[in-house]
């Protein structure tokens, strides 16, 4: 059982806390790329329970930083995104992107003192149409990007979304985490006769529906494999991924083609963003990828996620419309004979549940099951981790390690049941690279 106090730990994110001081470690997906445009409008951002603004100067340089002006603290949200820098419309202290004041408007050139003033910055980079944003306190010289598999594909190939959830990042992850609920939520009223035509494994999936579990953890996080019967003398595995600080890579495809990552990035501790890369090319069923359609016509499994207008407030990005207040669009008539859910989208399922548990699920009263081993393996190392860093400064092996997240991938596959399932999967990938995942398509 996680107790009161260590759930507090796994979930509190705001600088001063053990999980949150670990994850400034890393860095994290702020915004699209395509959200900021030169000289144009500063953008709200919630990270880690930072209230930030984000924009692009006029040579194209991304800056994010503390919205509140260093002076008299006015929301720079207001502020004149201009000739290289914001400026605060209330006395027109102006900043670059790496929060070097430039110039004070209100202040006689005499008794100017701006190389003394900072306004607090954080260093960002971008890759494959993604902001990322370092908040630790390396600034001047921060870790490297990780090199996960989908921050090398080139972006022409790459589709990339963004999706606010309105819970605590962590139970995002433990749906990743969480493989035995594919068989029963997203396909519980189907059986194996409904996959015939899709060309992959999934009809193990509600052939038996409680797997068993092979765990093991990594120096990027932890990996399992849950595994079922296939044909004779054959094994069905699906294996899953958790990488430090907040990313997964749940088995959706075949593993020879599921490149993809997932982070559920805290914007505060009830509220996260869900972001998704895929490679395009990757998937040959919408069940596996993020196209929005449903070729296989099994109900309520789509990809279709209509969005909300962005607004400008702290949590208007990237809201779905269907959410709790309209009850996720649940038809019960469809839940009766044809849904298990009665909710169409497979993560609007997900979306659903995890946020129906609260803002922050009270872990101390859960009652877990074998089937929720990889959820329990991940907090321990979460914890650990999280207070040897508040201890002693110690950190994991991946905050600089960048190596540690390339080839990594999360799938499923069959293989002969006297192989090895670390060998089984290592094998696939080697023979798999990304380089050859989808190339026929983003020709």
């Amino acid at each position: 059982m996680t107790t009161i106090a260590e759930n507090e730990i796994l979930t509190r994110t705001d600088a001063g806390t053990p999980m949150g001081d670990l994850f400034r470690e890393y860095w994290i997906p702020a915004a699209m790329s395509s959200e900021l445009t030169a000289d144009g409008d500063p953008v709200r951002l919630m990270l880690l329970g930072e209230k930030l603004v984000a924009f692009r100067d006029t040579n194209g340089k991304v800056g994010i930083m503390d919205h509140r002006c260093p002076h008299r603290c006015a929301s720079l949200f207001f502020g004149r995104n201009e000739e290289g820098g914001i400026r605060c419309v209330y006395h027109g202290w102006k900043f670059d992107a790496d929060g070097n004041c430039l110039d004070m408007a209100n202040v006689p050139p005499h008794q100017d003192f701006k190389h003394k003033v900072h306004a607090k910055a954080y260093k960002t980079a971008e890759r494959n149409g993604m902001i990322w944003v370092y908040m630790g306190n390396r600034q001047d010289a921060p870790p490297p990007l990780p090199k996960l598999d989908m921050a090398e594909v080139p972006e022409n190939r790459v589709a990339l979304r963004f999706t606010q959830r309105e819970c605590n990042y962590l139970q995002g992850v433990e749906g990743e985490l969480d493989t035995s609920h594919v068989g029963i939520m997203h396909f519980g009223l189907q059986d194996k006769n409904a996959f015939v035509d899709r060309g992959d494994n999934s009809k193990y999936t509600v052939t038996n529906r409680a797997p068993e579990y092979k765990l093991q953890e990594t120096d990027y996080g932890y990996m399992y494999a849950a595994y079922r019967p296939a044909e004779e003398n054959t094994t069905y595995w699906r294996y899953g991924q958790f990488l430090f600080p907040f990313w997964t890579m749940p088995p959706i495809n075949d593993l020879s083609t599921n490149v993809l990552a997932r982070a559920y990035v805290p914007m505060d501790d009830t509220h996260c963003m869900v972001v998704a890369l895929v490679m395009k090319g990757a998937y040959n069923r919408a069940g596996g990828g993020e196209t929005g359609s449903n070729p296989d016509g099994i109900a309520g499994a789509s990809q279709n996620y209509p969005y909300e207008p962005n607004t400008t407030d702290w949590y208007g990005r990237w809201r779905l419309k269907l959410n709790a207040r309209n009850d996720y669009g649940i038809d019960r008539d469809v839940q009766r004979t044809k849904s298990y859910t009665g909710i169409e989208g497979v993560q609007m399922q997900d979306q659903a549940v995890q946020e129906s548990m609260g803002g922050i699920l009270d872990r101390s009263i859960e009652h877990l099951a074998p089937s929720d081993s990889m959820i329990t393996r991940v907090r321990r190392q979460m914890i650990r981790m999280a207070t040897q860093h508040a201890k002693d400064g110690s950190l994991p092996p991946s905050v600089d390690r960048a190596d540690l997240y390339a080839n990594v991938r999360g799938g499923q596959m069959v293989a002969p049941t006297n192989a090895d399932w670390i060998d089984a999967y290592r094998r696939e990938l080697d023979a798999n690279p990304w380089q050859n995942v989808g190339a026929k398509a983003a020709e």
